[in-house]
């Protein structure tokens, strides 16, 4: 038995389970620290918050132990030597006691930050001269702090001394070798699980926005999140700059950070509508084409088009990000994906005006749908940060038959239960729903087989699915008594695969469609929107629509209003990229790296150099000052 090393991996997991205990012990310390600054109504509601706590705790111990716990597991004949035992010891709490000290520093940090402790506070410490001064009034400031980091220390490294590996030599060397590399090949599968949260295929990593998928107030993501979880998290990430090009008053006449529009007699006040639907590129929609001169181009999307042909289209829209909850973001409140995503930066968790907090504000339910498992995309963490008052996924669907195997249920039952959860619902109310099956690997279900084109692309079929899918869905929403005073917005959240040249130029490459629909004549939803617009006009459009009469924050503008408003489309594709008048720019936060008239959606001749005309200076100072706003407002948490 000396040979399959049970000991040692008892004693493994005793070491790690030990750091588990203490940081859930830091979590309580946080929490009692700064207890005035974030509310925990109840002991129950402190446990659950604790409980799910444990994942990003997982993922922090797993970063800062990683080579301890292979160092412990590699067979090296020698690990149960006392020298060596020595040497993990050193190794297992300067690399645990760095990573604690963090935790303890936010008792501290947290009160002036408001946030986690993560990279971005690396990059304001590296601009102070005074840094080893402010750290020591610190201290001084809370001896408590590091009183209780001693004591718990201490008691760490005395419940970690009294279980010991005793000395042994391994007999038959094959087999003490084969069974150390599958333990270390079983260990390092659960570390990689652990470090991404799950082990699932429909899910990213964790990131610090899914902290909110659990709480009731989004400061109290701030509990369930640990600071090394937070720092690790955003390391190398975090280009989020504050920058000064222009003064505020030019912002101001020329970005227009607030909107206000004006429109009277919207009673009874309408139900909105939202589908987001997964990698519903405009290149698959025969009406948002019509102008594209593409040769033989081939529509997969029938009921799309036809409804376009009764609703309001955007026919040159364009994506303000990559990723689908760049999407969710961009569209529901109007904040653009630059080099990094705001979604997982370290300012995500702040209060922001979005269409979700407009309608809670007028009085609306409001609910979040998508049938992959409960926060899978972040989307759970993100929708408690907007305000959602339900969210409805996998879990509340309740009927794992329709899962597709892999990302959630399939659109067309999950669709249909979408309309008959509205139809209990009290008028007026805002609904968004995530599609899932138009997603790689790109199926559709088995008795559909053969019934929607397949085309080039392996997203074809599934896109058509999902357009069926639809249709179904306004067949039986039709039937219901909301449907007739319901605003239906349907946009995709980005792009995919590409089979036409025209979709392969780098602006395109962001091109979506977007779609306005009401039965109701009065919202007079008809005809098309020629000129670039993009995901976050849909936030100020239905603002609009819905007869919000405030001001609100918005970089977007109203599709339909009287008033005459300058479109400026933003997104990255590594530097930003900004289409302002009749020229596209692309700045990388601090130069400009390239002008393309609007039509060179292909980047083929940089005017860069070339030109210097008022307008090209125009441009030049509206994508530097939208820029400076966006940094300013992101970093100073202004996106109320």
């Amino acid at each position: 038995m000396k040979e399959f090393r049970l000991q040692e991996i008892f004693v493994l997991f005793y070491r790690i389970f030990l750091a588990f205990v203490f940081y859930q012990v830091a979590r309580l310390l946080f929490w009692f620290f700064n207890k005035n600054l974030i509310r925990i109504d109840s002991v129950s509601d402190y446990f659950n918050i604790a409980y799910h706590g444990t994942a990003f705790d997982t993922t922090a111990i797993l970063y800062v132990n990683s080579l301890f716990i292979l160092l412990s597991l590699l067979p090296l004949v020698i690990n149960t030597k006392k020298y060596y035992q020595k040497f993990l010891f050193y190794l297992y709490f300067i690399t645990n006691g760095i990573a604690y000290g963090m935790n303890f520093g936010d008792f501290v940090y947290y009160k002036f930050s408001q946030a986690r402790l993560t990279m971005a506070a690396m990059h304001v410490a590296q601009h102070e001269k005074n840094i080893a001064k402010v750290f020591l009034v610190s201290v001084v400031e809370h001896p408590f702090v590091i009183l209780w980091f001693i004591i718990l220390m201490m008691l760490w490294i005395f419940l970690y001394k009294k279980v010991k590996i005793s000395e042994r030599t391994p007999e038959k060397k094959w087999v003490y070798f084969i069974s150390s590399v599958v333990s270390l090949g079983v260990v390092a599968a659960l570390v990689v699980g652990g470090i991404r949260g799950d082990f699932k295929h429909s899910t990213r990593p964790i990131n610090l926005v899914d902290a909110n998928r659990h709480v009731k107030n989004p400061l109290q993501a701030n509990v369930v999140l640990n600071s090394v979880f937070s720092f690790f998290r955003t390391m190398n990430t975090n280009n989020f700059r504050e920058v000064h090009f222009v003064d505020e008053k030019f912002i101001e006449q020329n970005i227009q950070p607030y909107k206000l529009y004006k429109r009277e007699g919207v009673e009874p006040k309408p139900n909105v509508v939202i589908f987001i639907l997964e990698s519903f590129s405009k290149e698959y929609s025969g009406a948002f084409n019509k102008n594209t001169k593409i040769k033989d181009f081939v529509s997969y999307t029938p009921f799309f088009d036809s409804l376009a042909t009764q609703s309001l289209i955007a026919t040159n829209a364009f994506a303000n990000g990559r990723q689908s909850i760049h999407g969710m973001s961009s569209i529901l409140a109007g904040i653009p994906t630059l080099k990094d995503a705001f979604t997982s930066s370290p300012y995500s968790n702040q209060k922001i005006q979005s269409v979700v907090s407009v309608a809670n504000d007028m009085g609306y339910d409001t609910s979040f749908f998508h049938g992959a498992p409960n926060g899978s995309m972040g989307f759970m963490g993100f929708g408690n940060i907007l305000g959602f008052k339900h969210y409805y996924g996998k879990t509340e669907y309740n009927n794992d038959a329709d899962f597709d195997g892999i990302w959630g249920i399939w659109d067309e039952p999950f669709f249909q239960y979408f309309a008959k959860t509205l139809n209990t619902k009290k008028s007026p109310f805002m609904a968004t729903m995530f599609s899932v099956s138009s997603h790689h690997p790109f199926k559709v279900p088995e008795k559909y087989a053969g019934k929607f084109k397949k085309g080039p692309l392996e997203i074809h079929e599934p896109v058509g699915y999902t357009d069926y899918a639809l249709k179904k869905f306004f067949e039986t929403a039709k039937k219901m008594p909301w449907y007739q005073n319901t605003i239906f917005v349907m946009v995709a959240d980005h792009t995919n695969q590409i089979a036409y040249p025209e979709y392969e130029k780098a602006m395109n490459r962001f091109a979506v469609p977007i779609l306005f629909y009401s039965p109701n004549p009065k919202y007079n939803l008809k005809g098309e929107i020629s000129t670039p617009t993009q995901q976050m006009d849909i936030y100020p459009t239905l603002t609009d629509l819905m007869g919000y009469n405030k001001k609100m924050r918005s970089w977007g503008r109203s599709l339909v209003s009287d008033k005459k408003e300058d479109h400026l489309i933003v997104n990255s594709s590594g530097v930003e990229q900004f289409i302002i008048g009749d020229f596209i720019y692309l700045f990388d936060g601090k130069n400009f790296t390239g002008i393309y008239k609007l039509d060179d959606l292909g980047y083929e001749n940089n005017l860069l150099g070339k030109i210097n005309t008022p307008e090209i200076k125009l441009g030049e100072l509206k994508a530097k000052a939208w820029y400076q706003d966006y940094m300013n407002r992101v970093i100073n948490r202004k996106l109320n």
